[in-house]
């Protein structure tokens, strides 16, 4: 949603009381304060666009990068000179910096303090006759919330979950059991799927595009119910959505949300397809984070993707590629995992010692590069690009290579609604889960001859397809831990005879992440480190 982002500069600050110049109307805006601002449905509006903003902070790296990092697609990487804590992350370590998931956790409970602002106020907008807007603001910010706290659970476990604005006396609110967060998830990922519209924004040139629409609603409820109920052995989610009430949203995700697939998997990434990119607003995109390039090196805004920087080659542009940091190096796994003539796997991965561009090899040297756990691998996915000239795009834009990536970070893509339509098919209708799964494999492999059969379909191959599918896109690390700390462990534990790459996974820590020891500080006592750390 560029168009939105673009004024939350404004908005964001009022809604956390601030002032700025340009609100002046009739009113200083040193006033425009909670109390007085929700007038009108432009201020509530602008309130929406604040919650929407706090998106764009995730992409920093966030459960993203640490996520893959920690899973068996990535290792820590970046430089042989930067700090440690990448390492720690791929290690299950938690030694130099006990605020190394703060970040989550601050912009967590940011988006859900800015969802609730709006939520509370609704109710005082004059709103004429126009109700159907104050339900979808509402049915956008309830949405919002939920994936807030979905992003704090999913890392975190048991966390405080919060349907209102605090007052002082609650701020040492204890942490609680998971049944009452995933509850208020589910509650509100139910108001927004019941509430929104059948509209589809993924279309070239949509103004909508990057809103919430009724089917990103139904394919996160989707994706929360498999995870709670995988992780915590439960049969529904949170006594709110039933198996069968979560197999009827994925279905009609499938079948009446008008999304589908990309022709060709490549296209769907900018540095694997190059003028062939089928762009962003395609109609894979079920939900994307949306950025641009705007800032122009400015860091005081968050328009741009400061993710990208992050994974693309270490040391200067290599061929097609701009320059980064070389961090989370793809395993050698990952890459082998795929089988011939899968298509997905060189439109995932930037192989350096088989690759070349116009005709030279890409000649990638890890010692010049002081790259840190060198694989021969890394993103291409999300990987920054060059002009035919070698500069940057957005360096080429008057931009700031750091801070000014524009690539949008697909939250949902609809062949991760067709796989999990599949796992949740798989024991009532297993001839339809079948034709799901299928329908992504004849992609991947541009032709019929690799479909699964009945003999060989079952949920370990669907986990496999979602590993291969939906690689480097922040979902295989709690992929593994749902189906069991064990699951975990025996995929991601590595042995290798240089002891860089050795991995263990602690099963101690029950696949959580560890709390920033401030939270824990500032609690009084109310709040404990998770298991393990």
């Amino acid at each position: 949603m560029k168009k939105y982002i673009k004024l939350l500069a404004v908005s964001s600050l009022f809604v956390l009381g601030a002032c700025s110049d340009d609100f002046l109307d009739t009113e200083p805006s040193t006033t425009k304060v909670e109390e007085n601002f929700y007038r009108t449905p432009a201020d509530a509006y602008s309130g929406l666009i604040a919650v929407y903003d706090v998106l764009q902070r995730e992409a920093y790296g966030g459960p993203l990068l640490i996520s893959e990092q920690a899973s068996d697609d990535c290792f820590g990487g970046y430089g042989i000179a930067d700090a440690q804590t990448d390492i720690e992350w791929d290690r299950f370590l938690f030694v130099s910096n006990k605020e190394m998931n703060a970040d989550v956790w601050k912009y967590a409970y940011l988006g859900i303090y800015r969802a609730n602002i709006l939520l509370e106020n609704l109710d005082r907008v004059n709103w004429g006759s126009d109700t159907a807007l104050k339900t979808r603001y509402e049915a956008e910010a309830r949405f919002l919330r939920a994936h807030f706290h979905f992003m704090a659970a999913k890392m975190f476990g048991d966390i405080v979950p919060l349907d209102h604005t605090i007052s002082a006396s609650e701020f040492l609110l204890p942490r609680q059991p998971a049944e009452l967060t995933y509850a208020l998830i589910a509650n509100d990922l139910k108001f927004a799927s019941d509430n929104l519209n059948n509209d589809n924004y993924s279309q070239a040139g949509n103004a909508n595009y990057g809103r919430i629409t009724k089917w990103a609603a139904e394919a996160y409820l989707a994706r929360t119910f498999l995870f709670y109920t995988d992780y915590y052995k439960k049969t529904d989610l949170a006594g709110v959505i039933t198996k069968a009430q979560a197999v009827t949203y994925i279905n009609d995700v499938v079948n009446n949300s008008g999304h589908g697939l990309v022709a060709d998997f490549a296209n769907l990434w900018l540095a694997a397809s190059f003028d062939k990119f089928a762009g962003e607003d395609n109609t894979e995109m079920v939900w994307a984070v949306r950025f641009n390039g705007s800032g122009k090196g400015d860091w005081n805004l968050n328009e741009g993707n400061r993710f990208q920087v992050n994974i693309a080659p270490r040391g200067g542009a290599i061929g097609p590629y701009a320059t980064g940091w070389g961090g989370a190096t793809v395993t050698p796994k990952l890459y082998n995992a795929y089988e011939p003539g899968d298509t997905r796997r060189d439109a995932t991965i930037i192989d350096y010692k088989n690759e070349s561009y116009k005709g030279n090899p890409l000649n990638f040297d890890p010692v010049a590069r002081e790259q840190r756990q060198y694989t021969g691998y890394s993103w291409k996915k999300y990987c920054p690009i060059n002009n035919d000239a070698g500069t940057s795009i957005v360096e080429a834009n008057g931009g700031n290579f750091q801070i000014d990536n524009y690539q949008d970070f697909a939250v949902i893509r609809f062949s991760d609604v067709l796989l999990m339509a599949a796992e949740l098919n798989l024991e009532t209708n297993s001839a339809l889960a079948l034709a799901d799964i299928n329908r992504v494999r004849d992609r991947a492999f541009k032709d019929t001859n690799h479909r699964l059969t009945v003999a060989n379909f079952n949920k370990a191959a669907i986990m496999k397809e979602r590993q291969l599918e939906l690689a480097l896109e922040g979902l295989r690390y709690f992929d593994l831990i749902r189906q069991g700390v064990a699951v975990a462990k025996a995929e991601i534990d590595n042995t290798n005879v240089d002891s860089q790459f050795n991995v263990t996974f602690r099963t101690e820590t029950q696949g959580w992440f560890p709390l920033p020891q401030s939270q824990i500080v500032l609690s009084n006592g109310t709040i404990s480190q998770n298991p393990g750390w």
